[in-house]
């Protein structure tokens, strides 16, 4: 019996990272969609102080080749130091419509939704394409984003990422861990289980439909924002497409300690909306299944050398398909740290109740419902 389960756990491992790698090249594969007349777009962009490389990655927006489309930047006070910068971009780029929409929030717990509320009476498309600022796209994403919304029956489009930039050891693990693990999961959500899983970093809409749907509003105190809207426009019937250009994720410095407590961030979102499949995550490790065959007996050598072999080949794999070869042979001897400390979050992530962002701590509920606790006395 002991033998049976040992084949079975290697052989869903095994499964999975093929698959993982298969999903991400059906999306860099995918051929672009050209149409002959591009609707008009509206790109918002939540700003909350000057993250890394964030000059850069604005610069990346302002020279899209997109023929019709306008930036909305969104900024909570204006004592902000995003605004002297955006200020700068636009005197740099006067022929690109932009707008700055500075507010005082309180527009949502979520702190992007409240960003995002207060800027839409500002926009002046229905199409809409929320982008954040650590992302930095080709000349082309808009064109190619647009194209892929005037498909018969698409709803919404969303991208993978590759983190890219790392130059510290706490960067270096989220690079390492976007560049495969997650990456891998949104392309297989959408390229083969179709159940969408939208990343918010990056996704184009009609505003018009969502209304129709409940609107920004719905989703101003989740968490989760993006899986929902992305769940919502499936369940209307929509289709939610992942788009063939990986975006730039740029993450340079950051801690360990700020890796650690994103990926149990991300858990808490997990274990709320697909507990099943959250369970299930851990069998997707073929380094965690290596202990777990190790202590049903399998022999040690044998087995965590292909974990270790498969473990390698699939991050090489995708992180080649995301970003070049460039950077991994830094990366690889991470990876059984990072297995180690993405393993803890897991854990932690079932019990947490509470997530610090931006600065402000709120109580996470089920669906990751939002709430401000009342002080205690």
């Amino acid at each position: 019996m002991g033998f049976i389960s040992i084949l079975l756990l290697v052989a869903v491992a095994t499964a999975w990272a093929v698959l993982a790698v298969v999903s991400v090249w059906r999306v860099v594969a995918k051929t672009e969609v050209h149409t002959a007349k591009l609707e008009s777009v509206s790109v918002l962009k939540p700003l909350c102080g000057v993250d890394e490389d964030l000059e850069a990655n604005l610069r990346s927006f302002f020279e899209q080749d997109h023929p019709s489309f306008e930036i909305v930047f969104g900024i909570e006070g204006s004592r902000d130091p995003a605004l002297a910068l955006v200020t700068r971009m636009q005197n740099e780029f006067p022929h690109v419509r932009s707008t700055v929409v500075v507010h005082e929030g309180g527009f949502g717990i979520n702190p992007k939704m409240s960003n995002l509320r207060a800027m839409l009476e500002h926009v002046s498309n229905d199409l809409i394409l929320i982008s954040d600022s650590n992302v930095r796209a080709p000349a082309h994403y808009l064109r190619e984003m647009g194209g892929q919304m005037a498909e018969p029956g698409v709803g919404l489009v969303t991208n993978i990422f590759a983190g890219t930039g790392e130059e510290s050891i706490g960067a270096a693990l989220e690079n390492l861990h976007l560049n495969s693990t997650i990456a891998a999961g949104v392309a297989a959500s959408n390229e083969v289980l179709l159940h969408p899983a939208v990343v918010g970093k990056s996704m184009v809409f009609h505003r018009s439909h969502l209304e129709k749907l409940g609107g920004f509003a719905t989703v101003a105190d989740v968490l989760a924002e993006d899986y929902v809207i992305g769940r919502m426009f499936h369940e209307a019937g929509m289709h939610v497409r992942l788009a063939r250009t990986p975006l730039q994720n740029v993450v340079r410095e950051t801690s360990v300690k700020s890796f650690v407590m994103r990926q149990v961030r991300w858990g808490m979102i997990r274990v709320r909306l697909v507990p099943l499949a959250f369970v299930l995550e851990p069998l997707a490790s073929p380094l965690f299944v290596a202990c777990v065959c190790a202590m049903l007996g399998a022999p040690l050598i044998s087995t965590f050398a292909w974990a270790l072999l498969t473990t390698v080949l699939r991050d090489y794999a995708i992180w080649t398909l995301l970003r070049g070869r460039a950077g991994f042979l830094r990366a690889m001897p991470l990876v059984l740290v990072r297995d180690s400390l993405v393993f803890a979050a897991w854990v932690i992530a079932i019990f947490a109740k509470h997530v610090t962002w931006r600065g402000k701590r709120v109580r996470v509920s089920a669906g990751t419902r939002l709430y401000i606790e009342r002080p205690a006395y």
